[in-house]
């Protein structure tokens, strides 16, 4: 019962969203996502994909995204993404896992879940400083909201279990290059949380897999970065 994580997955299966803006290492890339999973992941394990799931702007445009995950092998835990624009409210997504029988995804949103000896908490994030944000956006508040989010996450992953190691999972990084989410890295240390995985950067591939910052390890999960193979989190 292994724990893993593969961020932005990025699937289009409905409409082919072209990759290329992401570079040439995306070439095939559901083809090769399919190939890494199934070499490490089995029916026993977990996999969590911390945002940018699908390219739909709908529920029904993911739907073949998501069903396409649900055969793959183990159980899915997902998170939003800044490109998730089909991502809905919980009862709705959930309604819709129903009627389309998916049973191997759950979403990860004000909420935790167990996997062996760890416990899974996370919320999206915000860009980096506002940095490439939509112009419309309010960074202080967003944040805010994000830190108040993961926070919730974080307290219901203690009344889940108060022994279990704490592992959080973001979508965008706290920690860039000279940039520090002072709002997030409050909560994670308030918490005692050592380990945190982040997605979202693309076509970056000299970063270190997993770096040190205040006492926190930081690693990355984005799909490219990783040659489409899930990274092993916990062995089970």
């Amino acid at each position: 019962m292994s724990l893993f994580a593969l961020s932005d997955t990025h699937l289009s299966l409905y409409n082919d969203k072209p990759m290329d803006i992401f570079g040439n290492r995306w070439q095939d890339y559901a083809a090769k996502i399919d190939r890494g999973w199934r070499a490490v992941v089995t029916d026993r394990d977990t996999v969590v994909i911390a945002g940018d799931v699908s390219w739909g702007i709908s529920l029904e445009e993911a739907k073949l995204d998501l069903l396409y995950l649900d055969s793959l092998p183990g159980q899915k835990i997902i998170s939003k993404g800044n490109h998730d624009y089909w991502w809905s409210t919980a009862a709705k997504i959930n309604a819709f896992f129903a009627e389309n029988n998916i049973t191997t995804i759950k979403t990860m949103h004000n909420n935790a879940f167990t996997v062996g000896d760890v416990t899974v908490c996370g919320t999206r994030g915000w860009y980096s400083e506002g940095k490439n944000a939509p112009r419309e956006a309010d960074y202080d508040k967003i944040v805010a909201r994000e830190a108040g989010r993961l926070e919730l996450s974080i307290k219901e992953g203690l009344k889940l279990s108060q022994t279990n190691e704490i592992i959080v999972f973001l979508h965008f990084p706290p920690v860039y290059n000279d940039y520090v989410c002072d709002e997030i890295l409050t909560i994670l240390h308030k918490y005692e949380v050592k380990k945190v995985y982040y997605g979202h950067i693309h076509g970056v591939y000299g970063l270190p897999s997993t770096f040190s910052c205040d006492g926190i390890d930081f690693t990355i999960t984005s799909a490219d970065y990783l040659n489409f193979v899930p990274t092993l989190v916990k062995r089970g």
